[in-house]
């Protein structure tokens, strides 16, 4: 069974899986896995067959990778699987082939390659994040994923029920919420926005997945964002609804709080 690890302590040569079902968080945690790669020296490639290559390299940039430059000298790569698919019938080596002539990669295909993954290159110089989407891949292979990879790669988590996920955010740093927040909840909230206060320069909270929240709520993150320095922000991206509720509370008098609104 594969051990649960945060991103940011994935070690150097190992064979991981991302299980997700928000496509959100999964360009979260494959931003700052490429992002490490790229810092450390090594070679990444992205296999990509959910979004495009084109697609996937701009969701990359959105979260601070520096995928222009990486891509000039040549060490990042981003790859559209029907390079490897076509022609005839996909197979594992197929993909084994195109990985052979690098020496740090990132993606998923079939069963057979994930068993051959491990011995394609010496200990230590290869290291893998394997992406299985819960709504794609039956319970069997799921499974299968977690007893093959040594870690599966997992943000850390606050706070997890049916109707509430706190998260960490990875780029940019800080917080993501999805579901349902009140007042029952604030001790959470504030305890996800202490770390992020302490650890990162600006805070990025993203209620994109938010479907409620409270007035309580609300004025825990407006009262966090008064707390700032004046060269310090938190960073909000939410709906419109939580936009404006954020006002409501006086978010709108706070030169500390940025808010994005998206439909």
């Amino acid at each position: 069974m594969a051990e649960a690890v945060a991103v940011d302590q994935l070690a150097v040569g190992t064979h991981a899986c991302l299980t997700f079902t928000d496509q959100d968080e999964r360009l979260d945690l494959l931003a700052a896995f490429v992002d490490e790669g790229l810092h450390a020296g090594a070679r990444v490639v992205c296999f990509t067959d959910a979004i495009s290559a084109g697609t996937l390299t701009s969701e990359l940039s959105q979260r601070s990778v520096a995928c222009d430059d990486a891509t000039a000298r040549d060490q990042l790569r981003v790859a559209d699987c029907a390079t490897w698919l076509r022609p005839g019938v996909p197979t594992a080596q197929r993909m084994l082939d195109s990985i052979a002539a690098v020496s740090y990669t990132q993606r998923q295909e079939l069963l057979r390659f994930e068993r051959r993954l491990s011995s394609l290159a010496p200990a230590g110089t290869l290291t893998t994040i394997c992406q299985y989407d819960r709504d794609i891949f039956d319970p069997v292979t799921l499974a299968f994923a977690a007893d093959v990879h040594q870690n599966a790669v997992a943000a850390q988590v606050y706070h997890e029920d049916p109707l509430l996920r706190v998260c960490r955010q990875y780029r940019p740093a800080g917080v993501r919420i999805a579901g349902e927040l009140d007042f029952r909840n604030l001790a959470v909230l504030q305890q996800a926005l202490a770390e992020s206060i302490r650890l990162d320069h600006h805070v990025h909270l993203n209620l994109r997945q938010l479907q409620y929240m409270d007035a309580a709520c609300a004025g825990e993150i407006v009262r966090a964002a008064v707390q700032l320095p004046a060269d310090r922000h938190l960073v909000v991206r939410c709906g419109p609804l939580v936009d404006k509720l954020l006002r409501l509370c006086g978010g709108i008098d706070v030169a500390q709080l940025r808010v994005t609104s998206e439909p």
